[in-house]
């Protein structure tokens, strides 16, 4: 399933869920099917401005991925396990968002998406922008990265989805 269709997937279920739906949260620690779309949102956001720093003229990077990113691209993505992200605010998504700004995120991140898409090709694959725990990467695979994450989320959407009680998951 490419990006486009994955974006539609949360956006159809999105559109479904009721506002307690949205919000509802099994256990403190756990978070609710809106904090797991405005994470999506504000990753994918933050991928895409990785893939325009690589676009933009600058020096070229010859380092490459870590042990874990080599890894991660082998697999062609992030293992079925739960990942636990450090505490912090960047780590923390919002319980708050509206169904309507959830899914204007998620259509800009849609926008943009379609917008690199046919653009990566051209890109020095030298030019390349580090990941904390991925390492040096390149818009193609800043690209590639998005498509990865948003696959790793739909176990736990569909767990959410379970947890919150959706009539129609």
């Amino acid at each position: 399933m490419n990006g486009a269709m994955l974006i539609e997937t949360y956006k159809n279920g999105l559109e479904r869920y009721s506002l307690a739906e949205l919000r509802h949260q099994s256990a403190p620690e756990v978070w609710s099917l809106g904090q797991m779309l405005d994470h999506l949102v504000l990753a994918s956001l933050d991928y895409f401005d990785k893939v325009e720093l690589c676009a933009a003229d600058g020096e070229e990077q010859w380092l490459g991925k870590t042990e874990a990113g080599e890894r991660l691209f082998e697999l062609g993505g992030f293992p079925p396990v739960k990942i636990r992200l450090p505490d912090g605010p960047e780590n923390n998504p919002s319980n708050s968002e509206s169904k309507e700004d959830l899914l204007r995120g998620l259509d800009q991140v849609l926008q943009k998406m379609k917008a690199w898409e046919g653009r990566i090709p051209s890109i020095n694959p030298r030019r390349k922008v580090k990941h904390g725990g991925f390492g040096w990467l390149n818009a193609r695979e800043w690209f590639e990265l998005n498509d990865m994450h948003l696959r790793h989320h739909l176990r736990q959407k569909e767990e959410l989805e379970q947890k919150a009680g959706c009539a129609n998951p």
